[in-house]
């Protein structure tokens, strides 16, 4: 009696062919995720880390402030400290921003470049404050670091001046009507 399954490609009867098919289904996807979600996952990681003992207040004032006191030898310890803060504080801006670029990216992959959402903004301001806030829960668990809400707002505000940003690159993209 004969085999009614169909031979494969490799010749044989062993039925592999729709699992290869299937396998071809989802690696596009499996791409996609590769090329959209891992950066702003690798991202988070690496806040994640910073938030870290090795990251803490402390830790960064050795490379920072001998920097500071190299370039301006006759600053004060005052100034050299608040102009450490203010690094710190413009470091968290920073990698927030970056996260919600990031993050934007992931949720707008069809478009090239991707139309202006106020409703995906939103949301990925949204996952950008949830993000914060859990990493200064995580804080609370560091024994040198001290978890603050301002640095929430200022993490949030630092992903807020990215949205900000990629808002005003649209605006500059967007072709302008001919008269």
């Amino acid at each position: 009696m004969p085999n009614p399954r169909p031979f494969c490609k490799f010749n044989c009867d062993s039925g592999c062919r729709p699992r290869r098919i299937l396998f071809f289904l989802r690696v596009p996807k499996f791409r996609a995720f590769l090329k959209y979600w891992l950066p702003p996952l690798v991202w988070m990681v690496l806040i994640f880390s910073g938030s870290s003992d090795s990251h803490s207040y402390e830790h960064s004032s050795l490379l920072v402030e001998p920097f500071l006191r190299w370039l301006f030898p006759k600053m004060s310890q005052a100034h050299i400290g608040e102009i450490h803060h203010l690094v710190r504080k413009c470091a968290h801006l920073t990698e927030y921003a970056v996260l919600a670029l990031l993050l934007w990216r992931a949720l707008n992959r069809p478009g090239n470049p991707p139309a202006w959402s106020w409703s995906k903004a939103g949301g990925t301001l949204l996952a950008v404050f949830l993000y914060a806030a859990s990493d200064e829960f995580h804080q609370r668990f560091v024994p040198t670091r001290t978890p603050l809400v301002s640095d929430v707002f200022i993490d949030a505000a630092g992903g807020a001046i990215g949205l900000l940003a990629l808002w005003i690159f649209h605006l500059c993209r967007k072709p302008k009507p001919e008269k």
